[in-house]
């Protein structure tokens, strides 16, 4: 028996784009630090994405630093009206190229103007709260409402249009609430890493779920019941790790990202192989993490 198929398009930030965007978080040098080996490449492959229909893409000016961002402007500069641009505050990276908290009011009024200087913008569409203490960022020490709070001023003052939160936990939610509405939350989700299924339960149909990391490791994409289900139905375990996250809940937008042009076309394919997958093929992958 074959599923519904899913949706290709999904409310963000109070515009409708499509469920599979692009993040940027791959452009910039190794360990995401200094501008990339082929800058042309780079260019070419954030044009195609937009060429071919993607209106969501995913940038922080702590990418390079500030490299992704200038990819962003150079490639796509003036923005097409469909297009919405994402990005983070709330890390900083120093010489040693460490990910380092940054949730005080002064860091994040910084990080915000940086944003709209180097995307070129007089608002930003989406600025996510990048919250620490999930294992990959440290717990920084100012109180979460107060940087919350923050980003809140900074919509009022037209910076900001949507607030979202990054590397949270449930609790998150509600004490953002009472400060400001969440219009999206990104944590690290994927066919292998269910570490945030309490997240996304709690966003439920309310909040858009951006998870990061979706595609998992290369080692990971090598599992047999994976590639075994590619093979069935003539797609790549990319495609089918995309899909299977299309599957899983109408409000995931995935955002892989990807340096080179044929990922990009194969990462973009995936709502068509979504639309392919049996339910036996949803219930063995999601079996893997059982």
């Amino acid at each position: 028996m074959t599923t519904t198929p899913p949706s290709t398009s999904c409310s963000l930030a109070g515009r409708s784009v499509g469920r599979v965007g692009f993040g940027t978080m791959q452009l910039p040098g190794p360990g995401v630090w200094g501008p990339p080996a082929d800058r042309d490449r780079a260019v070419g492959v954030l044009r195609a994405a937009v060429e071919r229909g993607v209106t969501h893409i995913d940038t922080a000016g702590f990418y390079g630093p500030e490299v992704a961002n200038r990819l962003v402007h150079n490639a796509l500069f003036p923005y097409p009206e469909t297009l919405l641009i994402a990005t983070k505050v709330g890390v900083r990276r120093d010489g040693t190229r460490a990910w380092l908290p940054a949730g005080s009011p002064a860091e994040l009024t910084r990080q915000v103007h940086d944003n709209l200087r180097t995307l070129r913008r007089d608002r930003l569409d989406l600025v996510y709260l990048r919250v620490g203490g999930d294992g990959l960022l440290a717990h920084d020490r100012t109180p979460f409402e107060e940087s919350w709070g923050t980003l809140a001023d900074l919509v009022t003052k037209g910076d900001i249009g949507c607030l979202g939160l990054s590397g949270i936990v449930p609790g998150h939610l509600p004490r953002a609430a009472v400060i400001a509405p969440v219009a999206a939350v990104q944590n690290r989700y994927n066919l292998f890493d269910r570490s945030g299924e309490d997240v996304l339960e709690a966003c439920s149909q309310r909040i858009p779920f951006v998870p990061y990391f979706p595609l998992g490791t290369a080692a990971q994409r090598r599992a047999s019941v994976l590639t075994e289900v590619a093979e069935t139905i003539a797609a790549t375990p990319a495609q089918v790790a995309l899909a299977w996250l299309l599957n899983r809940h109408p409000a995931i937008l995935p955002i892989p990202g990807t340096s080179d042009p044929g990922h990009l076309q194969e990462n973009l394919a995936a709502a068509e192989v979504a639309a392919r997958m049996s339910e036996t093929d949803l219930a063995r992958l999601t079996a893997l993490a059982s």
